[in-house]
């Protein structure tokens, strides 16, 4: 079976590492390809030197941010590589990429990772034909209960969704988490690690930690990510007087290392899938703070495996900080209870053979067709 990964990817997040973990805990039955559409800036892809570890990569230039030129181009390719399967990645990759699979005659499974809500109108027009595009996909795999619903607005046949529930490489996680120590600092950190974009809602990051930087000054920030939204929040974060603890670090390939080293993981998301960089935290047992919103709390459980404040209720977020730095005892038995969780529920071993299921039954079908 040969099953290529399509994403139309910018750089090095969630859905990224999601495509990874994926394909490394497919059975060896299972050939996984990648194929990315390369735009202006994207050329050294991290996903793609990865993902060269695990099986072939293909790349289709696109001149501008869509370029409908794609889909024949990808087609061939489809065809020139015998592949049985296409799994698409994100509003681009799922139009382009049921377009590809209709053309070139075989099955396209679209994974929702997660719904923008832009401000800007031709986002959102964008993000609106994405959707719609998954109407005419053989199979949807939401990746949350919360995600599941989402898609259902779509109209899509019932026979068409399907639920796996995501999943992390928790191996990698683990392997990490053992090189801690519990040496002394002379600052506390509170962390966040994702992409830079107007649903992770920064910003209230920055004015919590702002606010209670006035209280203490045995705290720093650290942003681990890139984003569209990145230099404004720096620009902002330099009219604070917490400016000089606010570190804004990228992408960085030590980020599992920069993670283990925490005090704290925080969240002020407003809309999510079931976040990889939250169930990284939880596999590395980081306490966590977030908002509580639909996705986290597939994850967090209030006062068991983390802190949830109400969504913008930044008093209550400050609060929450306070408690996971300064109770030692608590912070310690919540962030142990979300591991476990996480451990239990969401491995990555797991959804591949959920996925690969899928696979085999979808190719079935075609073959009784």
């Amino acid at each position: 079976m040969k099953v290529l990964q399509f994403i139309c990817s910018t750089g090095f997040y969630g859905a990224e590492r999601w495509v990874l973990a994926l394909s490394k805990h497919l059975p060896d039955s299972v050939a996984s390809e990648l194929v990315v559409t390369l735009e202006p800036g994207t050329e050294e892809l991290e996903l793609v030197k990865q993902f060269k570890a695990i099986g072939k990569t293909h790349h289709i230039p696109m001149q501008g941010r869509f370029d409908l030129r794609a889909v024949s181009k990808l087609a061939d390719l489809i065809k020139k590589q015998n592949i049985d399967i296409i799994h698409t990645h994100g509003y681009k990759s799922d139009i382009l990429g049921v377009m590809a699979a209709r053309q070139a005659g075989i099955p396209c499974v679209v994974t929702p990772h997660g719904f923008e809500n832009a401000a800007d109108l031709k986002l959102r027009l964008f993000i609106w034909l994405g959707c719609q595009s998954m109407r005419f996909a053989d199979k949807v795999v939401p990746l949350s209960k919360q995600l599941m619903s989402d898609v259902e607005k779509f109209n899509i046949a019932p026979e068409k969704l399907e639920y796996i529930q995501n999943g992390v490489d928790l191996s990698e996680v683990e392997a990490v988490r053992q090189t801690k120590t519990h040496k002394q600092k002379e600052k506390k950190t509170i962390g966040f690690v994702g992409q830079m974009i107007s649903r992770k809602n920064i910003k209230a990051i920055l004015d919590c930690f702002e606010s209670l930087y006035k209280k203490r000054q045995d705290i720093e920030l650290v942003l681990l990510g890139d984003g569209e939204d990145r230099p404004s929040l720096e620009t902002y974060s330099k009219t604070l007087a917490s400016a000089k603890d606010i570190h804004f670090l990228g992408f960085r390939n030590d980020r599992l290392q920069l993670l283990r080293d925490f005090d704290l993981f925080v969240m002020t998301s407003t809309l999510e899938g079931i976040p990889r960089c939250l169930m990284e935290a939880c596999a590395m047992e980081i306490p966590v703070s977030a908002y509580d919103i639909a996705g986290i709390d597939q994850l967090i459980t209030h006062n068991e495996s983390g802190l949830l404040a109400p969504l913008h209720d930044i008093s209550q977020l400050e609060k929450d900080w306070e408690n996971l730095l300064d109770d030692e005892e608590l912070a310690s038995s919540l962030a142990q209870n979300s591991k476990l969780f996480v451990e239990a529920n969401f491995s990555a071993k797991r959804m591949a053979d959920e996925y690969f299921e899928l696979f085999k039954g979808m190719l079935k079908e075609k073959g009784n067709a």
